[in-house]
């Protein structure tokens, strides 16, 4: 099976709704390797790395994603598989990198 990761932005209400930690609990289900970050803006940053299909599917929920949020929009990018990372991980906010 293909492997890949993608890169995504999701913007709307996706802060202070659980977004970083439910969207660590989809992807761990499916086995992805990456991170989940908060930006200063108010979007969440995302990179998502695994199986192209279980990848896929994640990206799809991303457009929901938990039940407090309300994501307006989802921009992502694909990119060469990257096999570094381990585990995937909930990063702090940007401004705290």
């Amino acid at each position: 099976m293909a492997k890949i990761c993608i890169s995504a932005f999701v913007a709307g209400k996706v802060q202070g709704v659980w977004f970083r930690k439910s969207t660590m609990d989809e992807a761990l289900s499916y086995g992805l390797t990456g991170w989940v970050r908060n930006l200063s803006d108010g979007r969440v940053q995302v990179m998502l790395c695994g199986e192209s299909n279980a990848v896929r599917q994640v990206e799809a929920w991303l457009q929901i994603g938990p039940a407090l949020a309300n994501v307006a929009q989802v921009i992502s990018e694909s990119l060469p598989y990257d096999e570094s990372f381990n585990g995937f991980v909930m990063r702090g906010d940007e401004r705290e990198c």
